[in-house]
């Protein structure tokens, strides 16, 4: 785990903000290139791009503040809400607000917004695989102690080191869920040729996306005992949620019998 990837004088570029970039990138790139099977020009996919990153950041950070206040903000200067360069962006938070951000822009700019959403669905996984390592590197979002073969250890001076002690094992939650979302990235990819309806991608991305983050959080260890409720994390109700929102699309969108799709 190397939180820094390298020194521009007195800038710290860290390898979060890098694997951010690279999410982006890559999922705006790969939508672009999709985005003429539905009839769309990639140029105007591309465009989106900087509408997302905006309301995917603002999203993002909003909901760690609101989820994080009292350990984070309360008794500090009320600036620090704005210090995103010091960590605290909440994946949820971020969907929620890039699907804002793109809803306004396919608005503005008279595009179909149910073919722009599938359009991107596959790409907010595969960005997510970059996003995911990114954390690895960072060091956070990591797992419970565990003793397998597989298990990662983070050096000395990280949160996850009792110390005195050696470095716990701990269960590579980040790699789970990078290695899962790549999947789903592909699967994603093959069902839009496939699809029957304007919609289909970006619901089953919300569902398919709610059970594999649900399955991972079940071995998340960074979690305080005051953000536990039976057992079940945030993101474990928030995905309740995302999964019902899905559900309800893939209802309300699919081909009704006897109507033309």
């Amino acid at each position: 785990m190397h939180p820094n990837a390298f020194q521009l004088g007195p800038l710290t570029v860290h390898w979060y903000g890098v694997m951010l970039a690279l999410a982006f990138l890559a999922g705006i790139w790969t939508a672009s290139r999709r985005a003429p099977l539905s009839g769309i020009a990639g140029e105007k996919i591309a465009d989106i791009g900087l509408w997302l990153i905006i309301g995917a950041v603002v999203g993002a950070r909003t909901l760690f503040v609101i989820s994080y206040w009292g350990e984070e903000f309360a008794g500090k200067p009320l600036w620090e809400i704005f210090m995103v360069q010091h960590g605290g962006l909440v994946y949820y938070g971020g969907l929620i607000g890039a699907t804002l951000a793109g809803v306004l822009y396919a608005r503005a700019r008279n595009l179909p917004l149910w073919k722009v959403a599938d359009i991107l669905a596959p790409s907010i996984a595969l960005g997510y695989v970059f996003g995911r390592i990114g954390c690895l590197l960072n060091g956070c979002c990591y797992g419970r102690a565990c003793d397998l073969p597989w298990a990662i250890r983070f050096p000395k001076g990280h949160e996850t080191h009792p110390a005195g002690l050696a470095a716990t094992p701990v269960h590579p939650t980040q790699i789970y869920e990078s290695l899962l979302s790549l999947g789903f990235y592909f699967a994603l990819a093959l069902l839009y040729r496939r699809k029957r309806f304007d919609g289909q991608i970006f619901a089953t991305y919300l569902m398919g996306y709610a059970l594999l983050r649900s399955f991972v959080e079940m071995f998340r260890g960074d979690y305080s005992a005051e953000h536990l409720h039976r057992g079940l994390t945030p993101a474990h109700l928030v995905s309740v949620g995302i999964f019902v929102a899905g559900a309800v699309m893939f209802w309300a969108l699919r081909p009704r019998a006897g109507k033309q799709k």
